[in-house]
């Protein structure tokens, strides 16, 4: 479930970034020095609500979790981050020349709120890792109860998580990349 969680933290975070250096550029109808506070607080506000947006429902699809079956089917963390890219890339595109865009109105802000969710996503995904620990299971999202997009972990399709050792498959707690292979 962290590895879909996970899976916008780069995309976002760099068009962001790259969208609040190229919006630094013109001086806008606010001026520089008022885009980039507003950017700030858009940033401050975009990762707090990301990261504690849904935080009952996660609660309870944990808390809830069944033991993985034979039959259930649960993807490599690579094949779900390039689902969720594939899914997503039309609207990471229209939120990047969105915040290009709104450069001329309010420097910076448009690609310093885009950071700042993918930093909300980021947090919501270490969350979502002590919450692994604190169970010592790894929590996963059967394939077929994600949306078409390859998103939506604790959307009204998932009825439930799959839970394995914490050894099991190539991520660690919260998404990452396992930095070690597993013990088998």
């Amino acid at each position: 479930m962290a590895v879909v969680v996970r899976a916008g933290v780069a995309p976002l975070w760099w068009l962001g970034v790259v969208a609040a250096g190229t919006g630094a550029v013109p001086e806008g109808l606010t001026g520089r020095r008022i885009g980039v506070l507003a950017g700030a607080a858009l940033f401050l506000v975009g990762a707090a609500g990301v990261a504690l947006a849904r935080r009952g429902r996660y609660t309870a699809l944990a808390r809830g979790a069944a033991r993985a079956g034979r039959y259930d089917v649960l993807q490599d963390r690579a094949v779900t981050v390039r689902a969720w890219r594939r899914g997503h890339r039309w609207w990471l595109l229209l939120g990047w020349a969105a915040a290009l865009g709104s450069a001329f109105v309010v420097p910076a802000a448009g690609g310093m709120l885009l950071a700042g969710l993918g930093t909300g996503l980021r947090l919501k995904a270490v969350w979502l890792g002590r919450l692994e620990r604190a169970g010592q299971t790894l929590l996963w999202v059967r394939v077929d109860w994600l949306d078409r997009s390859g998103g939506r972990p604790a959307g009204k399709a998932v009825k439930g998580l799959r839970g394995t050792g914490i050894a099991a498959g190539d991520a660690a707690p919260g998404g990452a990349r396992r930095r070690t292979p597993a013990l088998v």
